[in-house]
C-alpha cells in the first residue's frame, strides 16, 4: 500500500450523494468493512468505505442522509453529518440544491459523489466547481460523455473500440422502435440513454414484447434517472459481462487494472462477480484493457472508471457503456492489485499524477463477491423483501472475508431504497479456495427479519458450470429454467438433514429437563438415552432412532447410522456440527414446542417436524388447512407502489393479461392474470403503497 501521509489539501470531505455502493443506495458514502491486503492475521474492522480512507488520509468526513436515515451507520461513523430531506430520493439524495446547502454549511472542500445518482450527473459537478468544491471523480465533459449511451458509443466508434451494431439515435416511440428493432433484427435490447445497473433494461424477442419494453423502459429510465430517452442494440445472445477497471489521471496517463467477470445476472443485474475471468486469455486481458485505455484518453477522463464489455463465445468483445463513477464490485480489483481506490480517487482528484505504470499492476491470487439482497430468491430469482433486521450478524472472524455494509442489527429495510444488504467478499490464492472461503461466508452470515438470497448464492458458486467457469448472462435462466427451488438434496445430505434435527430435537429436550445444570425434580427418572422419534420432511416421513453418549449422537435412518457431533448451544445462532465427520455450520431458524424445525441447510431453509412417536401417531387427527385458490386472486409478491391499473370490475381479461404495475425498488413490475375471467373487485389504485401479499384483484 502506498503510504498515507502524502496527504492531499482536503481538510474534510462531504460524502453528498445517496450511493449505490450496494445498490442500497444509502447516501454519499461507501459504506463497508475494508481492508485492501489480506493477512490471514488481520481483523477486518467495522468502518464505513470511504469514511475510512479519509481517516487514514487526515481528512475529516461530512455524511449526507435523509430522515429515514438519521441512524444509519455512517451517520455515526462520519465526523459530522447533515439531514438533506425526507425519504424520497428527489426530496433528499437528488435535491442538489440541498447538498449544495450542506456543503456551504459544514465548509467541505471535495465531494466524494458515490457510488449512483448524482455521482455521474454533470449539472452536479458544474455547480460545485462553480462553488470551487472539488469533485472526487471525473470532469464535467467525460460524465456526460460517458454517460449518454448514444453519445458514448459514438466515441467510443470514433477511438476505434470495438461497438455492437444497433441505432445510436434516440428511439421516439414505441411504433419507431418496432420498426428500428426491425431492421436492426430480433432479439434487440432497449435500454435507458441515461440509465446503469439494469435500470430501464429490456430484452425483446419480437414487435409485442419491444411495444411493452419501450413502455416500461422508459418509465423506469424517468423514475430513476429523470431521462427517459432510450436507445436499441443488438442483443448478444449468451454472451460474458466483462468489465475494465480504469485509473487515469490528470496528466495523462492511464492505467486499465485488470477485468471483473460479472456475467451472473438477474434482469442485468449483477449478483456474483469475481476477478480475474477464468474466460480470458492473457492477449484478449491485455487487448481489451487498451481499448478501456483508449476510450478514457478519448475523452481525457481523470479518476477511478470502468469500461463494460459483453464477450462472446469466440472471444471477441463489445463496448456495452463506461461507468464514470466507482463500481460496486470494486473491492474484487483492490484484492488481486492490492491498491486502494478511493485513495487513488482522492489524490487524482487533487492533481497528483499515478504512483504506478502499467507493468506494476498485478494479478494476486482470486476474488469473489456475492452481493446479499434483501429479497425473495424463489420469486424471478429476487423480489424485494423489507423488514428490520431483527438478528444479524457478519462472518468477519474467518479470514480473507470482506463485509461491505452500511447496515447494523436493528436496521430497516424500507420501500425507498434498493434492497442490497452488503458486498460478501473472498479472497484467496486460488479460484477454489476463494469460492470454498465464500461458501464458509455463506453459511456463516446471520440475517433474520428479511427474507434474503443466501440459498441463491450459495447454490450459484457450488453449481458445477459455475464452479468450471462455463458461465454467461443466461446462466440463471438456464440452470434454472422453471426458477430457483432451493437446494436439492441428495439422499445423503437428507440423512444429515434429518439427523441434525433429531439430534437438535433431543438436545433441546435435554436442556428442557434442566435447571442451572440440575435436573428440575429430584424424582426425575434417570436421563434416557434412547429415542424413537418421527421425522417430517418435504411430505415424507421417517422414523428414527437416536442414542445419545454425551454431546455424540448416532441416528439410525433406513438402516443406515449417521453420528453427529456438536456443542448444541441453542441460544447461538449459528449451529457447528460435525456429522459423519464431515464439519457443517448449519442455522436453527425456528424452534418450536409442537417440534417445529426451521434449518438452514446448505444455504437452504427447509422445513421439517420432530415428533415423539405418540405424538406422530396423535398429529393425523389435526385437521390442515386448505390452500388459498391463487388463480383467482392476484396478490402483490412484493412490497411497493401501484403505478397503473388497467382493469376495473366487469372486465374480461385473457390468461397472461396484465392487470396492474407494481414498482419497487426503480423496478417496474407487470402483475398478469392467471387465468382469463370477469373481474370481480379491484382493491388498489395508481398511487397506493402496498406489502407483500396484499391483495389487489379477484377474478370471478
Amino acid at each position: 500500500m502506498a503510504a498515507y501521509r502524502n496527504t492531499p489539501g482536503f481538510q474534510r470531505v462531504l460524502h453528498a450523494v445517496k450511493h449505490v455502493c450496494f445498490s442500497k443506495q444509502r447516501c454519499g458514502v461507501i459504506i463497508c468493512r475494508y481492508s485492501t491486503v489480506y493477512d490471514p492475521n488481520e481483523k477486518v474492522s467495522l468502518i464505513i468505505r470511504v469514511i475510512k480512507t479519509c481517516k487514514k488520509m487526515g481528512i475529516k468526513t461530512v455524511a449526507v442522509h435523509s430522515d429515514v436515515d438519521s441512524s444509519a451507520v455512517h451517520v455515526k461513523v462520519a465526523d459530522e453529518a447533515v439531514c438533506v430531506g425526507p425519504a424520497p430520493t428527489s426530496k433528499s439524495y437528488l435535491n442538489m440544491d440541498a447538498i449544495m446547502n450542506a456543503i456551504k454549511q459544514t465548509g467541505a472542500q471535495a465531494v466524494h459523489p458515490g457510488y449512483g445518482f448524482l455521482s455521474e450527473n454533470k449539472e452536479f459537478a458544474k455547480r460545485l466547481a462553480a462553488e470551487g468544491v472539488t469533485f472526487i471523480g471525473p470532469d464535467t465533459h467525460a460524465i456526460q460523455a460517458m454517460g449518454d449511451k448514444i453519445e458514448s458509443k459514438l466515441i467510443a466508434k470514433a477511438a476505434k473500440v470495438n461497438t455492437i451494431p444497433g441505432f445510436d439515435g434516440v428511439v421516439k416511440d414505441a411504433e419507431e422502435a418496432v420498426k428500428i428493432a426491425g431492421e436492426i433484427g430480433y432479439p434487440v435490447m432497449i435500454k435507458a440513454s441515461a440509465g446503469g445497473g439494469g435500470k430501464g433494461m429490456r430484452i425483446a424477442w419480437n414487435d409485442e414484447e419491444t411495444r411493452e419494453g419501450f413502455r416500461f423502459s422508459s418509465q423506469e429510465a424517468l423514475s430513476s434517472f429523470g431521462d427517459d430517452r432510450l436507445l436499441i442494440e443488438k442483443f448478444i445472445d449468451n454472451p460474458r459481462h466483462i468489465e475494465i477497471q480504469v485509473l487515469a489521471d490528470k496528466h495523462g496517463d492511464a492505467l486499465w487494472l485488470n477485468e471483473r467477470e460479472c456475467s451472473i445476472q438477474r434482469r442485468n443485474q449483477k449478483v456474483v462477480e469475481e476477478a480475474p475471468s477464468t474466460f480470458l486469455d492473457p492477449d484478449t486481458r491485455r487487448a481489451m484493457g487498451e481499448q478501456a485505455v483508449s476510450l478514457a484518453n478519448a475523452v481525457k477522463y481523470s479518476s477511478a472508471g470502468t469500461v463494460e464489455f459483453l464477450v462472446d463465445s469466440k472471444k471477441n468483445f463489445y463496448f456495452l457503456e463506461m461507468n464514470t463513477r466507482l463500481q460496486v464490485e470494486h473491492p474484487i480489483t483492490e484484492c488481486i492489485t492490492g491498491l486502494d481506490l478511493v485513495q487513488q480517487m482522492i489524490r487524482i482528484a487533487k492533481g497528483y499524477k499515478l504512483q504506478h505504470k502499467q507493468s506494476d499492476i498485478p494479478i494476486n491470487g482470486w476474488a469473489v463477491e456475492s452481493r446479499v439482497y434483501a429479497e425473495d430468491p424463489y420469486k424471478s430469482f429476487g423480489l424485494p423483501s423489507i423488514g428490520r433486521l431483527s438478528q444479524y450478524q457478519e462472518p468477519l472472524d474467518l479470514p480473507n472475508v470482506r463485509v461491505d455494509s452500511g447496515i447494523q442489527e436493528g436496521s430497516d429495510i424500507s420501500i425507498y431504497y434498493d434492497p442490497m444488504i452488503s458486498k460478501l467478499v473472498t479472497y484467496g490464492k486460488t479460484r477454489e479456495e476463494a469460492l470454498k472461503k465464500m461458501e464458509d461466508a455463506l453459511d456463516n452470515y446471520v440475517i433474520r427479519g428479511v427474507t434474503h438470497n443466501i440459498p441463491l448464492l450459495r447454490e450459484i458458486i457450488v453449481h458445477p458450470r459455475f464452479v468450471s467457469g462455463d458461465i454467461s448472462t443466461k446462466f440463471l435462466p438456464e440452470v434454472y429454467p422453471d426458477g430457483f427451488k432451493g437446494h436439492m438434496l441428495t439422499a445423503g445430505e437428507r440423512r444429515e438433514l434429518l439427523a441434525t434435527a433429531a439430534a437438535l430435537y433431543v438436545a433441546a429436550q435435554l436442556r428442557s429437563q434442566k435447571f442451572l445444570g440440575d435436573l428440575r425434580v429430584s424424582v426425575v427418572p434417570a436421563e434416557s438415552r434412547q429415542w424413537e422419534l418421527c421425522v417430517e420432511l418435504d411430505k415424507g416421513v421417517h422414523m428414527l432412532g437416536v442414542s445419545r453418549s454425551g454431546n455424540n449422537y448416532t441416528v439410525e435412518i433406513d438402516g443406515e447410522k449417521v453420528e453427529v457431533s456438536g456443542e448444541w448451544n441453542l441460544a447461538s445462532a449459528l449451529l457447528p456440527i460435525t456429522i459423519n465427520g464431515k464439519h457443517r455450520t448449519l442455522q436453527c431458524l425456528l424452534r418450536t414446542a409442537a417440534g417445529e424445525i426451521s434449518l438452514q441447510y446448505l444455504g437452504t431453509s427447509f422445513k421439517l417436524r420432530v415428533l415423539s412417536n405418540l405424538a406422530a401417531s396423535l398429529s393425523k387427527h389435526m385437521p390442515e388447512k386448505v390452500p388459498e385458490d391463487t388463480s383467482s386472486i392476484l396478490r402483490s409478491p412484493m412490497p411497493g407502489s401501484v403505478v397503473a391499473v388497467s382493469v376495473k370490475p366487469g372486465d374480461n381479461v385473457a390468461e397472461g393479461q396484465e392487470i396492474c404495475v407494481i414498482e419497487a425498488m426503480k423496478m417496474q413490475n407487470s402483475m398478469t392474470a392467471a387465468k382469463t375471467a370477469k373481474v370481480k373487485s379491484v382493491h388498489c389504485k395508481a398511487g397506493d403503497t402496498v406489502g407483500e401479499g396484499d391483495l389487489l384483484v379477484e377474478l370471478e
